[in-house]
């Protein structure tokens, strides 16, 4: 089965939300299948700070990155998630 490479920026509710834990909530709320194989941390303005997920689903996924989006939006400390890209991943 193919997989697929999703990269969403998250925006926190607050500034003072410690990032690295927001991933950590994130990382425990994906379903089986789901990993985040890399995150980065990007400055936004006046301290406020976005986390970037890259996130390794499966392709063949009814809806395709919408369920990811409302399941990333309900995690507590998530003010928006919104999928930037998506890539297929070659075997």
């Amino acid at each position: 089965m193919a997989r697929v490479l999703v990269v969403m920026k998250i925006l926190p509710e607050d500034i003072n939300i410690d990032l690295d834990e927001l991933k950590e909530k994130i990382r425990k709320a994906l379903p089986e299948g789901y990993e985040i194989a890399r995150h980065d941390i990007e400055p936004i303005a006046f301290g406020l700070k976005a986390l970037r997920l890259y996130i390794i689903m499966p392709e063949e996924t009814e809806g395709g990155t919408e369920p990811l989006e409302k399941l990333v939006n309900g995690v507590e400390g998530v003010s928006q998630a919104e999928v930037e890209i998506v890539h297929r991943m070659t075997e």
